[in-house]
């Protein structure tokens, strides 16, 4: 019997969007563009954060930023690919959702789309609701506290290839194969820590896919999809037929 752990970065990845540009450019465009011009002085997840106050402020609403949430593009064949191979019973899969967006946006998308009991774990920056309606968002390494070590370049908030090796600790033995799949230049770190037999599927025309090939020194296989319906159909290939 085959072990595999599949890891899912989520905007862009998993998603056919990034939540937290969405969120704004449906609820307050004038922010997002102000997002903009702030992101090159502003770290991102306190961006969001201080962003997240603003839209409150203006009386957004809980109902309003979760409809908006579960409006956002998500491929279907991204739900059958996972389904699918959650489902299948060799190899058993293990799912493991590594992302910068926040808890709230993840659950909330998931969740509309019958996947959230299918992830093993989700790591990612902490968020919730307070009573008056406003979506509390926090890095989930504390800015107060110790800081993460990575010199590959992960964002502040969060080193990837960390809590991978994190996750892999909790769950020992380990898997026979680590699948990730991912888009952005932060997930190049933990790819870096993946081993031969195990491989990362790169979305094309974004920042993983210059730095796999400016920069090189994994030892994974690499595949490359542009459409939802390419990851479903490797993940078709994974599926061992009886």
């Amino acid at each position: 019997m085959t072990t595999q752990l599949i890891v899912f970065d989520f905007d862009w990845s998993m998603a056919d969007q990034d939540t937290d540009r969405w969120i704004f450019e449906v609820l307050a465009p004038d922010i997002r563009r102000k997002m903009k011009t702030l992101k090159e002085t502003v770290q991102w997840t306190d961006l969001i954060a201080q962003s997240l106050q603003e839209i409150h402020a203006r009386g957004r609403t809980r109902e309003e930023i979760e409809h908006t949430l579960r409006q956002m593009p998500f491929h279907p064949a991204m739900v059958r690919g996972i389904t699918n191979l959650k489902a299948a019973s060799n190899p058993t899969t293990t799912l493991f959702c590594l992302s910068n967006a926040n808890s709230v946006f993840i659950n909330t998308i998931l969740e509309s789309k019958g996947l959230r009991n299918l992830f093993e774990e989700i790591v990612t920056n902490p968020a919730e609701f307070d009573p008056s309606g406003l979506l509390k968002l926090r890095r989930r390494v504390d800015p107060d506290g110790p800081q993460h070590s990575c010199t590959v370049g992960c964002s502040p908030n969060m080193c990837k290839g960390e809590e991978l090796a994190a996750f892999l600790e909790r769950h020992k033995p380990g898997y026979d194969r680590i699948v990730y799949v991912g888009d952005g230049s932060n997930d190049f770190c933990p790819i870096l820590r993946l081993r031969s037999q195990d491989v990362v599927l790169c979305r094309r025309f974004r920042g993983l896919e210059g730095r796999i090939s400016e920069e090189g020194g994994h030892q994974c296989q690499v595949k490359y999809w542009a459409g939802a319906w390419e990851v479903e159909e490797i993940f078709n290939q994974f599926i061992e037929k009886n």
